[in-house]
């Protein structure tokens, strides 16, 4: 059974993460969507929301489990029995940082591969990091995000 961790803040979850996380579910046996707590990132939601929002993104999915974490990657790939990490590259520019942090896992998790998946064409511009700023100027970002997501934004910036 291939078990697939994709890992990642989900500050928010984006149409961008779902596309990857649909396409996954399709390779995979079963997608686990790593929600990161990251602390040091100062992240706009709550752990406990961002779970959540990413559950009602993904609920039409039969295979996918959404979990929060904070510890170390590949300790949470092991404790779920995880083979795969997956990861996102958008531009060439996260391809050095993602290949540095297959290099260490594989240091870390000898036994877990990494794979990268590119977004459909049309979301490969599309960041959380984007979509925070927008949404904190009063900006639309229903085309990038699901409407969960457009609602909590809402009603974090009112």
């Amino acid at each position: 059974m291939n078990i697939v961790v994709y890992p990642g803040t989900f500050d928010p979850i984006t149409n961008g993460h779902s596309d990857l996380v649909e396409r996954a579910s399709k390779m995979f046996d079963k997608v686990i969507l790593a929600v990161a707590e990251s602390p040091k990132k100062s992240p706009l939601l709550p752990l406990a929301k961002r779970v959540k929002l990413a559950q009602e993104c993904l609920s039409h999915l039969d295979n996918i489990e959404v979990v929060g974490f904070n510890n170390l990657l590949a300790e949470f790939a092991r404790q779920h029995n995880a083979n795969i990490i997956l990861r996102g590259i958008r531009a060439v520019s996260d391809f050095e940082y993602e290949f540095q942090l297959a290099d260490m896992n594989r240091q870390l998790a000898p036994e877990v591969e990494s794979v990268f998946l590119t977004p459909a064409n049309h979301l490969s511009y599309i960041s959380s990091t984007l979509i925070r700023e927008i949404s904190a100027l009063g900006g639309d970002v229903s085309e990038f995000v699901d409407p969960v997501v457009v609602q909590a934004l809402k009603e974090h910036f009112s």
